[in-house]
């Protein structure tokens, strides 16, 4: 396996470096100040002016949809290229990735675009999404069912003419809230008899469509993500559309949504690792700043410990994430999909662990919001559930390895 990355790469983690170290560190409390006031003005969901100052900065840098293998719309980087990016934007995980227009759900909807939209929806949706000058949401899961098992969703997507009609409830259709967001992608049945993978297809449906209610905005263990837009239940009451709205082709649904996921689960955990590498060094300042019992905090073994357990387990995090990258740069993620279900499970859990053990080092301040650990922790908690459950990926990762097995019965 060969985890060196390119001179362009490494030219651009450079440059990404910088851009934090200069531009996104520095705007971190703005941000926050910000937020706050829309929030406290009835605006929660208006985006934050330093974060529109910091998107023209970065595309003035060239540090723009670097997420794109496709180089007719991106960077054009390998996967395993793009990955430590996505590590460094995961250090200001609520600004970088989007200042650079690298965060999601845009990011899947754009890979899913390049990969299946035509010549009208690619200048309808993708050019103004490359452009950052509109946002995007993914309706996928629902309320009624546990959509742990995608088999399950159950809203329908039925053709009637030259229209398709769409109707179901969706929740968690984060970003929906956004004014900036114009369109979601559904999933939905719109083949009932065929075979079970066959059902669903994806269509593109305008959040101004008649029959689109956005009922209300779900919350992360309290917080409302309203700089990020949200996590929007959605009413998609009888909801007509052009047929040429449909995503790809009709029933393909399972396939684009395999497609979407194997970058992109590479994208979330690189950012995970990225969280918990600036939980890390919140911690060891910590360490070294505070005195307890006639010695700073580093010089106690456990907190010594919980620090060396931190670093040995993200950089183990690290090698099995880039070997997945590796994997789908080389064998498709097809041929890496008991890779990617591990990662999915992996990264979050050392994620979280590292973030509590510098929360247990912060103490009560931890806890706080004074510093960003409490949230850091709830929105990496998300991950154990977003993009499917930690039970599933187990469970395909334990069914790859037995069928291993399977002729030798």
């Amino acid at each position: 396996m060969d985890f060196r990355h390119s001179e362009r790469s490494q030219a651009l983690q450079d440059q990404v470096r910088q851009f934090l170290d200069e531009q996104v560190y520095p705007a971190e409390r703005d941000y926050v100040e910000q937020a706050a006031a829309n929030r406290a003005a009835g605006d929660p969901f208006r985006t934050p002016d330093v974060l529109i100052d910091l998107k023209s900065r970065a595309r003035s840098a060239g540090l723009w949809n670097l997420f794109l293998p496709d180089d007719r719309y991106g960077a054009g980087l390998s996967v395993l290229d793009y990955a430590p990016i996505a590590e460094l934007s995961g250090r200001s995980v609520e600004i970088a990735p989007e200042a650079m227009n690298c965060s999601a759900p845009d990011t899947g909807n754009m890979e899913l675009l390049a990969m299946f939209a035509d010549e009208a929806q690619t200048e309808r949706w993708l050019r103004p999404l490359l452009d950052g000058e509109i946002r995007s949401c993914f309706s996928m899961t629902e309320p009624d069912v546990a959509s742990s098992d995608a088999t399950n969703i159950a809203t329908t997507i039925t053709r009637d003419g030259d229209e398709f009609i769409v109707t179901g409830r969706k929740w968690w259709s984060s970003g929906a809230m956004r004014p900036e967001c114009r369109f979601a992608i559904v999933m939905g049945v719109s083949d009932p008899d065929a075979p079970r993978h066959a059902r669903h297809s994806m269509i593109l449906v305008p959040l101004d469509t008649p029959g689109v209610e956005i009922e209300r905005s779900t919350s992360v263990y309290g917080y409302d993500d309203g700089p990020h837009g949200g996590h929007a239940m959605i009413h998609y009451d009888n909801v007509r559309v052009p047929a040429g709205n449909l995503l790809g082709t009709q029933g393909g649904g399972f396939m684009m949504a395999q497609a979407r996921l194997g970058p992109g689960r590479i994208h979330h955990c690189k950012r995970a690792i990225g969280v918990a590498e600036r939980a890390l060094e919140l911690m060891c300042k910590r360490a070294m700043s505070r005195t307890a019992f006639g010695r700073t905090l580093a010089e106690q073994g456990v907190v010594r410990t919980s620090i060396a357990e931190s670093r040995m387990a993200i950089d183990q995090a690290r090698l099995l994430v880039l070997q997945a990258a590796w994997m789908i740069d080389t064998v498709g993620a097809k041929g890496a999909r008991s890779e990617i279900a591990a990662i999915k499970v992996i990264a979050p859990r050392v994620c979280l662990d590292v973030i509590d053990r510098a929360i247990q080092v912060h103490g009560a301040a931890g806890i706080g919001d004074d510093f960003p650990l409490a949230s850091m922790y709830a929105h990496a908690r998300t991950l154990r559930i977003a993009d499917g459950p930690d039970d599933v990926h187990i469970r395909s990762v334990a069914r790859m390895e037995l069928g291993k097995y399977a002729d030798a019965r």
